[in-house]
């Protein structure tokens, strides 16, 4: 049995888009093994096909996504400039936790993002919006956060290193 889902035509139409039929979980007794697995997770058969995958994806928003650039960038810099400035290794064990939770969610965002534009296509629908604008406000809570924390942990040993 398939699904049929609308989607989104330039005629304002609706065209089936057929999705594949779901299998029966395994009967009891019989090992899940021997059962077909189904999910998303089906389609990396084996450990580094799953790395390779989550590259592919942090390559796509390296390439695709100007934010996730300027914020490599700019928790390259600042890392670079705890290092200089001597930071202990809890210091910058923070920092980089703060990079990653912004890069974290941009990605997120990004994932947010396509899959909304996924699913209703060219249409507007008020909560396609709201997803969008509350996956963007984590990235900028999160930035804006690791912004006030780099500031807390560099300013004080960059004075000291500039003579104030």
């Amino acid at each position: 049995m398939s699904m049929l889902l609308p989607q989104d035509s330039s005629e304002g139409s609706a065209t089936p888009l057929r999705l594949p039929r779901q299998e029966r979980a395994p009967a009891a007794g019989r090992s899940e093994s021997r059962s077909r697995r189904l999910g998303a997770w089906q389609v990396a058969g084996d450990l580094p096909a799953s790395f390779r995958y989550a590259a592919q994806g942090l390559a796509y928003g390296f390439l695709s996504q100007r934010n996730f650039r300027i914020h490599v960038i700019t928790g390259a810099v600042v890392f670079g400039m705890g290092l200089w400035l001597g930071l202990s290794t809890d210091r910058l064990a923070v920092l980089v936790l703060t990079v990653a939770a912004v890069l974290v969610l941009e990605l997120l965002n990004t994932a947010t993002e396509a899959v909304v534009d996924l699913a209703i296509g060219r249409r507007f629908h008020p909560l396609a919006r709201i997803a969008k604008d509350c996956a963007a406000a984590a990235v900028l809570v999160a930035a804006l956060s690791s912004l006030l924390i780099a500031g807390l942990l560099l300013v004080p040993p960059l004075l000291n290193r500039l003579g104030h």
